[in-house]
């Protein structure tokens, strides 16, 4: 610590060491550039440098967890300049997909700080812990950086995967400490004890000294074009962003530009490089797009780029903001409001690393949740971050990893109460689906099937094996695309950006997952445009609202793309569409809905020819407001609202988890209906348009291309369902 010119380091990092020392497991939920890697780094290189007088060379290891390869290669450069007087006492490694295969072997025998990810730990390590075994056997520490982001179906299938690696730990012996890092998380200690199982000593005091952040909230102005139904459209957010990054390029300002899509990622970076040729011939070099679908080695060109300081602008979605330590940053540009206060804080936080002032933009895209935010900016800064959302016990999460726990060791009864208490009740039907044996003589259950457990949870959600995305002439591969947007983003004749170049798709290919590409220059984007129908399985609570009623339960929903629609590039403006012919995709998961009766819509003055269109509305700026309320964003959740619907036999709008089994969303907007919808009719009565537009009640992902809606019947039905509420 010295030798990095470190002579103290501030009360929460040395607080927080001295309880992983004493054997606590602790997390460390301190700000951005707060130095909560030194926090855990001097209890496990101090753990390391004395383990490595065993004959073995290895007394002790540490196993690193990062939700991307990214920030895992980047600590390992971080531990590796740490640990360099050290000598060849610490031996970090990364272990992820990337790893050669001729290096993995050497990793399993001789690191000892192994630096991975969630997904590597769940189909790699766990699986092959006879490999492992030296190596889980003197597993001292668990580290687990930026734990915020294991929330909703992700968060939960982690939680198990730590309850796998725990009962393997304990069968070869060890029982690891576990450290947590999270630059925002509310209730860190709570969190941190549903993610690993186990009591967690939260350290929240921030001793760090800050710089000042100057943060700016965005709007972009009016344009004279009109939208769908003639409503105003504003200048976009990937525009107003692209302008912003290239005068802070021109100006030298070292900035990155956070973008919630690829897509957007890709067009920023190419719109600031047009702007930038125009002003000088050598500044377009200096800006490029960061995003995930990269090959390994493009990622780790712009890592190295960034930290050089040869780029000085970067377009990049969150792989970013969970990628690398950036810094001396001086600006952040996010487009868009990220989902969540949390995001917003961790990426705001980028910028002044060292100390000094920085400056924070928040541009606000054309929907409800972001207009609502800039003209209520006490929404964002006189608000705790929100809570951590995942349930460990989700059957869809559950059942998969007690198959692959059964795999790896025999599963007892004594394993039970550390998966939880709905183990139990699943061993049955994991019995009756011939996926589990329970052998007499051992009252142990056996994984049955030749293929491996691990596959057959899908931990990111992201609903089957990636589809590849390749250019048709060269048979290059490009990129990849995970299965679940497939339909939506590399249909055929759907645009696709890769860094910088433009393609359009020419066939989709679901058989073997590739999508063939062709290099083009179109002047349009592409938006999918699908249906959902949505049945009724089970409701759960049943709340009255006067006459009517709010609802939770288990729903199924089938959801089908139909076409895409072709969009003026800069504007918006639609140009076209074109139909398509997909299979439909069906989603059992969890929802909220609510229901009104005749007289609710009597006294609202909703008659039948504008029900649809004030239901729709409804739902539209419900799913937009519920990131408020609920961890998640809005390409979380889905909706769907029904005049006359077959199992309610009412007007009904229904708000549901867009992951299997459900992910802790929707519950959560069913525990705080009230409030959520009342911010709800607000962000619609606020909004200065005469019918709807983006700002309030059109969404950028229907499927029905923003029709009906109905906006002053949306208010007035919301007026009178909220009237009633408990």
């Amino acid at each position: 610590m010295q030798e990095a010119g470190i002579e103290h380091p501030w009360a929460h990092q040395a607080l927080a060491a001295e309880h992983a020392l004493d054997g606590d497991s602790v997390v460390v939920a301190t700000g951005t550039a707060s130095g909560k890697s030194l926090a855990y780094q001097v209890p496990v290189l101090s753990a390391l440098l004395d383990g490595s007088e065993a004959p073995n060379g290895r007394g002790a290891t540490t196993l690193y967890l990062a939700p991307t390869k990214a920030l895992a290669a980047d600590q390992c450069r971080s531990v590796k300049e740490l640990s360099q007087p050290l000598g060849t006492a610490i031996r970090p490694a990364v272990y992820d997909g990337d790893t050669p295969f001729e290096e993995r072997e050497w990793v399993r025998q001789y690191a000892n700080y192994v630096l991975t990810n969630p997904d590597m730990l769940h189909r790699g390590i766990l699986p092959s812990h006879p490999r492992w075994s030296s190596f889980l056997k003197a597993l001292k520490y668990v580290v687990i950086d930026e734990c915020h982001t294991y929330r909703g179906v992700f968060g939960s299938h982690v939680a198990q995967i730590l309850r796998r690696l725990r009962r393997l730990c304990a069968r070869y012996g060890s029982s690891p400490v576990f450290l947590l890092a999270s630059a925002t998380a509310a209730e860190p200690a709570v969190a941190g004890r549903r993610l690993t199982g186990l009591p967690v000593v939260e350290v929240a005091d921030d001793a760090s000294p800050r710089g000042e952040l100057v943060f700016a909230l965005w709007e972009p102005p009016l344009t004279e074009m009109q939208g769908e139904k003639g409503a105003p459209v504003r200048r976009t957010a990937t525009a107003e962003t692209a302008d912003l990054l290239t005068d802070l390029t021109v100006q030298g300002v070292r900035s990155v530009a956070f973008v919630r899509s690829r897509r957007g990622a890709e067009l920023i970076s190419v719109i600031a490089q047009e702007r930038l040729a125009e002003i000088d011939r050598s500044l377009p070099k200096r800006v490029a797009a960061y995003r995930g679908g990269y090959l390994a080695e493009e990622r780790r060109a712009l890592e190295a780029a960034l930290h050089s300081g040869e780029l000085l602008g970067l377009a990049a979605t969150t792989a970013l903001e969970l990628g690398i330590d950036v810094s001396g940053l001086d600006a952040v540009v996010i487009a868009g409001y990220p989902g969540t206060r949390a995001s917003l804080w961790q990426q705001a936080g980028r910028a002044g690393r060292s100390g000094q002032g920085a400056l924070a933009v928040l541009v606000a895209r054309d929907d409800p949740l972001d207009t609502f935010l800039v003209h209520h900016p006490e929404a964002l800064f006189d608000q705790p971050v929100e809570s951590t959302v995942l349930d460990p016990d989700n059957p869809y999460v559950l059942a998969p990893h007690l198959c692959a726990a059964a795999s790896e060791l025999p599963l007892t009864e004594a394993d039970l109460d550390l998966f939880g208490p709905a183990s139990s009740d699943l061993l049955p039907q994991l019995e009756a689906a011939k996926l589990l044996r329970r052998r007499p003589g051992t009252k142990a259950w056996h994984w049955t099937r030749r293929e491996s457990a691990a596959d057959l949870a899908d931990i990111r959600g992201e609903g089957g094996d990636p589809v590849q995305i390749v250019e048709a002439s060269t048979g290059r591969l490009l990129g990849t695309v995970d299965a679940a947007s497939s339909h939506t983003t590399v249909h055929d004749g759907a645009v696709h950006l890769h860094q910088g170049r433009t393609y359009v798709v020419k066939h989709l290919d679901l058989d073997d997952n590739v999508a063939l590409v062709e290099p083009a220059n179109p002047t349009y984007s592409t938006t999918a445009r699908d249906t959902t129908a949505i049945s009724i399985l089970e409701t759960d609570v049943e709340v009255p609202w006067g006459e009517g009623r709010l609802c939770y339960g288990s729903v199924e929903v089938t959801n089908q793309v139909v076409g895409y629609l072709r969009r003026r590039l800069i504007t918006g403006e639609v140009l076209g569409e074109t139909k398509l012919d997909l299979p439909p995709r069906t989603l059992r998961t969890r929802a909220v809905w609510w229901t009104v009766t005749e007289d609710q819509l009597d006294a609202a003055r909703v008659n039948p020819e504008i029900l649809g269109g004030a239901l729709h509305a409804a739902e539209h700026a419900s799913i937009g407001m519920l990131p408020l309320f609920a961890t998640c964003d809005r390409w979380d959740i889905g909706g769907v609202s029904i005049p006359l619907h077959p199992d309610t036999l009412l007007p009904t709008v229904f708000v549901y988890d867009g992951h299997p089994g459900g992910a802790g969303f929707a519950e959560r907007a069913f525990h705080t209906a009230k409030e959520w919808l009342t911010a709800t009719r607000e962000a619609i009565a606020s909004c200065e348009c005469e019918a709807g537009c983006p700002s309030c009640i059109q969404s950028p992902k229907c499927g029905n291309g923003n029709d009906p809606l109905h906006k002053r019947g949306a208010i007035r039905l919301l007026t009178t369902l909220l009237k009633e509420a408990p």
